[in-house]
């Protein structure tokens, strides 16, 4: 990755144009080919970039940009397209370049894989006398994020989401229509579970008789969150 910041100018030309006057930014020159262009405000978002696969030259400015001050000039052209980023640069404050490796990727805490084990690990959580039967229970058209019976024996569907939408619903809802054609089911409840239900799914599950249950994530980790809270 190179880092450079620069007083500079940028113009885009392709699909739109665009220009930023000259001022200091900060700019980003990946590996991929990826260009960046970066104020220091307003957002995380890049003023301008050029996404890959581009290929970028840096060139001598030409006579006209040399009387105006530039120092050097970069060309991205975008290779199945033809957007072309501009940048002059007019003076560079710092100029880097720093090997970062493979990156694994982003690990997420508290996604849907994490809740559905700690819930089945903690399936009491959904009321007193539930057992596990099993994870990811296979039907026709999917698997059930958890498959359960509660005190009296029968038959639970958990269907289980970060945050609980409409869609979400509707996905229990064809899971319960296809599990109660088996006799060897039937009757199947159902329970949706989320750590945030929105207030239109609540009401087309309560409707379809669907239980709704909001998850607390860090109290099914087993975290005592007491000392982050007043009373």
């Amino acid at each position: 990755m190179r880092v450079v910041i620069a007083t500079c100018s940028v113009d885009y030309e392709g699909r739109l144009n665009a220009h930023l006057p000259l001022a200091t930014r900060l700019l980003i020159v990946k590996a991929d080919g990826s260009v960046l262009i970066h104020s220091d405000g307003g957002s995380y978002k890049p003023l301008n970039w050029m996404a890959p696969p581009c290929a970028m030259a840096e060139v001598e400015p030409d006579e006209t940009e040399s009387a105006e001050g530039v120092v050097a000039v970069w060309n991205v052209q975008h290779a199945k397209t033809e957007d072309h980023l501009r940048v002059r640069l007019h003076e560079i404050h710092h100029d880097s370049s720093h090997e970062l490796g493979v990156d694994p990727g982003l690990v997420k805490d508290g996604v849907e894989a994490h809740l559905q084990k700690l819930l089945a690990e903690h399936i009491g959580t959904l009321g007193a006398g539930y057992t596990l039967v099993r994870r990811e229970y296979m039907t026709a058209i999917g698997p059930v994020d958890i498959l359960a019976k509660d005190a009296k024996g029968v038959c639970v569907a958990v269907e289980i989401k970060r945050r609980g939408e409409i869609d979400g619903v509707e996905q229990l809802t064809r899971y319960l229509e296809l599990m109660n054609r088996d006799p060897a089911l039937r009757p199947v409840t159902g329970v949706f579970a989320a750590q945030v239900i929105k207030p239109q799914a609540r009401t087309l599950a309560e409707d379809r008789g669907i239980r709704c249950v909001t998850l607390d994530y860090d109290e099914l980790k087993g975290i005592d969150t007491s000392m982050h809270r007043l009373f």
